[in-house]
């Protein structure tokens, strides 16, 4: 329990304030277990929140106002991250990860194997010092995912989370407009590999000598025997059997990671590699959903190096391939070029390729400026066996032009197929 009576920061404690089991920023989630926090944002000040969060039942609410079961502060955000850092030095275990892509994928594999509390999607400086504050004395290891898209935020997340262990899935081109140069990018994700202990994906070795890697052919903590179908992937590690329903080499890729991390807290590497056979990785990361015909929901975010994955990925089903594509967003000056390498390969692993919104024409040898005439185009072509990978950037971008452009987002192309596969109406294009 979080108590408002044993703080490391000054305050000024109301005496009807009471223990919380977790703090929250967003009013909405406070209840009669979970305390608010009033952070300045972007458009309002938590303060504006702090009657209904009171009002729905909040044990206490840091913040500088003197209302009833405060825990006044001068400044809520820094006396946030003070308790979060004190609470997440009870913990011994905490495993940061980050990467160009695969972040959110190598976590879940990566709590999985450790059986270990792990950061949601959500994961804002303020959500991590929250999560430390509720998992901190636990008992159980701890995975946080660690992005960024500007410079020095990486260091400011190693100063709040200060893990045990560092990870780096990959370096690519990512969130360039901010960041510069891929150069620029490994070298702010690099800030993670002053943890104690580091792993690093093969891929992302190049950027830094004399660091553990993780993965298949060569690596420090490798796998054995990878096999990759359409029925999942499945390997060796040690004399550990692995077997990964639906699952692509990154998604081994990130179990091999679960597994090193593992075997050096000293843990039953069986039971981890039966854990890591259940993992669910969240919505449009490399989903393959089954069916009359397969999608491939891998919509959340995209950049050139996962797609590359992906298509690599879609190559190894059997079927009809089909690639529908849409634009990557913060490439810089170069995002035309990295455009058509994408387009290339997707003609190279993918026998029909569609492309949507700028770009389009680059992506696939079918192109339309927006999602409704490619829905109908896919309507009028798919067929039973086909095999759908649908991918883009979903984030917003900086420019008005290009907020317009990717507004709509391509997991409305999964729903709308996932809808059509189950219509007892449509027989499938034959």
């Amino acid at each position: 329990m979080l108590s408002p009576t044993y703080l490391p920061f000054a305050a000024e404690v109301h005496p009807q304030a009471r223990p919380a089991a977790r703090l929250t920023w967003d009013s909405r989630q406070a209840d009669p277990e979970t305390a608010f926090v009033a952070l300045p944002g972007e458009q309002m000040h938590g303060n504006a929140f702090v009657e209904q969060a009171l009002e729905r039942g909040a044990p206490f609410v840091l913040t500088d106002l003197n209302v009833p079961r405060a825990v006044r502060v001068t400044d809520a955000r820094a006396a946030l991250f003070t308790w979060a850092t004190a609470e997440r030095g009870h913990n011994p275990l905490v495993v940061g990860i980050t990467g160009s892509v695969g972040k959110t994928t190598a976590k879940s594999y990566a709590a999985a194997a450790l059986d270990a509390h792990f950061m949601p999607v959500f994961n804002t400086l303020p959500a991590i010092a929250c999560f430390l504050l509720e998992f901190g004395r636990s008992g159980s290891p701890l995975v946080v995912e660690m992005g960024i898209d500007r410079p020095g935020e990486m260091r400011e997340l190693v100063d709040l989370v200060r893990p045990d262990v560092g990870v780096i899935t990959s370096i690519g081109a990512a969130h360039l407009e901010a960041l510069g140069s891929v150069a620029g990018v490994a070298r702010e994700k690099g800030v993670i590999l002053e943890a104690a202990r580091r792993l690093v994906s093969p891929q992302a070795a190049e950027w830094f000598a004399d660091v553990d890697t993780y993965g298949f052919e060569g690596a420090s903590f490798a796998g054995q025997h990878l096999t990759v179908n359409a029925e999942g992937a499945s390997f060796t590690f040690g004399d550990v059997p692995v077997n990964l329903p639906h699952a692509s080499r990154v998604q081994a890729e990130a179990a091999v990671l679960g597994l090193a991390l593992a075997k050096q807290a000293g843990l039953d590497l069986t039971r981890a590699a039966e854990r890591l056979s259940g993992v669910s990785v969240p919505g449009g990361r490399y989903r393959v959903l089954a069916g009359r015909f397969t999608v491939i929901d891998d919509t959340y975010n995209a950049s050139p190096l996962s797609m590359k994955a992906a298509l690599e990925a879609l190559g190894t089903f059997g079927g009809r391939k089909i690639s529908v594509l849409g634009q990557m967003l913060e490439l810089g000056e170069d995002e035309r070029a990295m455009h058509a390498e994408v387009g290339t390969l997707a003609r190279q692993h993918a026998d029909l390729t569609y492309g949507v919104g700028p770009f389009a024409e680059l992506l696939g040898e079918w192109a339309f400026t927006s999602v409704p005439p490619l829905l109908d185009a896919l309507r009028a072509e798919v067929r039973d066996g086909d095999v759908i990978l649908v991918k883009a950037s979903r984030g917003i971008s900086w420019t008005p032009e290009k907020r317009l452009a990717e507004g709509v987002g391509l997991d409305s192309v999964v729903d709308a197929l996932l809808e059509l596969r189950a219509d007892p109406v449509w027989t499938g294009k034959k």
